[in-house]
């Protein structure tokens, strides 16, 4: 018998509309942390009926990517983001990472904290570059080189996304950083970004006001440091404000769709204007969050001219 989450997101999707499909590989193991986890692989809905290579996007706090029965704190429904902007013509592989509970805050941080202890990030960064990767690589049809390869989170998922792609360069050329936790090693952050040089790529930057003065701040901050850096807004930076948005996965879920024609190249070079649109329709949503209804109602407009 199918659950109530599951019938809200058929409705929700549209009888056309398929999620396409989430595969699960079991118990990988970590040679850098000594520890392993699954992972959760979401493919495009036409994932096999041609020879299309897709573009990869690397999440963290996998648990929260999919199925609200899993989450800790609230679904993105990633799969109902990678369909609805499936219509445009953008696809990809999502490879959503399990965080593994009580060491998430180590393995996030890319530095030392004189409170919480070691950071991991490093370690972290290794087994997703060195082992699962390679894996997926492996497995799927993927574009493998920088330009079609990112990184996305949020919260601390975000202050080791940002990391990454500085840390990096040669792996990720985008990333998605969406209400980063810069506060926990403020100073060494700041400085590793500061003395990093500019690399090209895109770089999407969120917060949402409600998040609290402190949070608001450093993330300006942050903007106005990646654009000191040579990034331009709207070119290769896309920066939000928004102006409803907490520090929460429903907050987050409504921007990375938002972002992710900004973010993501297009996988076969003829859906390029599609994805030009996309991209020029967020542009011109920046500092102008939609509520959940306004949001759901211009959604389904964009479907029908998808149909």
């Amino acid at each position: 018998m199918a659950s109530l989450t599951d019938f809200l997101r058929r409705l929700r999707a549209g009888p056309k509309t398929t999620f396409g499909t989430i595969e699960r590989i079991a118990a990988v193991y970590s040679p850098q942390l000594d520890n392993e986890r699954d992972l959760l692989i979401s493919l495009p809905s036409r994932y096999g009926a041609w020879e299309t290579r897709y573009p990869v996007i690397y999440m963290h706090d996998g648990q929260n990517l999919f199925d609200p029965a899993m989450s800790f704190s609230g679904s993105w429904n990633v799969d109902i983001a990678m369909a609805e902007v499936s219509l445009g013509g953008l696809e990809a592989i999502v490879v959503g990472i399990p965080n593994m509970g009580h060491q998430r805050l180590s393995e996030y941080s890319p530095f030392d904290h004189a409170e919480f202890g070691a950071g991991r990030g490093d370690l972290y960064l290794e087994f997703l570059i060195k082992t699962v990767k390679p894996l997926i690589d492996k497995r799927y049809m993927t574009l493998t080189d920088r330009a079609h390869t990112g990184i996305v989170g949020s919260s601390m998922g975000g202050l080791i996304s940002l990391y990454a792609f500085f840390r990096h360069p040669d792996v990720f050329g985008f990333a998605g950083v969406l209400s980063p936790s810069l506060w926990l090693t403020e100073d060494a952050t700041f400085d590793f970004i500061e003395r990093a040089p500019f690399f090209p790529g895109r770089l999407y930057l969120d917060v949402g006001t409600r998040e609290g003065e402190r949070h608001v701040l450093s993330a300006q901050r942050m903007r106005d440091l990646l654009e000191a850096k040579g990034y331009r807004q709207g070119h290769d930076l896309l920066w939000v404000e928004d102006e409803i948005g907490h520090h929460h996965e429903a907050a987050w879920a409504r921007r990375f769709q938002m972002a992710l024609p900004f973010l993501v190249p297009p996988a076969e070079p003829a859906r390029s204007d599609r994805i030009a649109r996309l991209i020029a329709r967020t542009a011109r949503a920046v500092n102008v969050i939609e509520s959940p209804e306004q949001q759901a109602l211009r959604f389904q407009r964009w479907r029908s001219k998808g149909e």
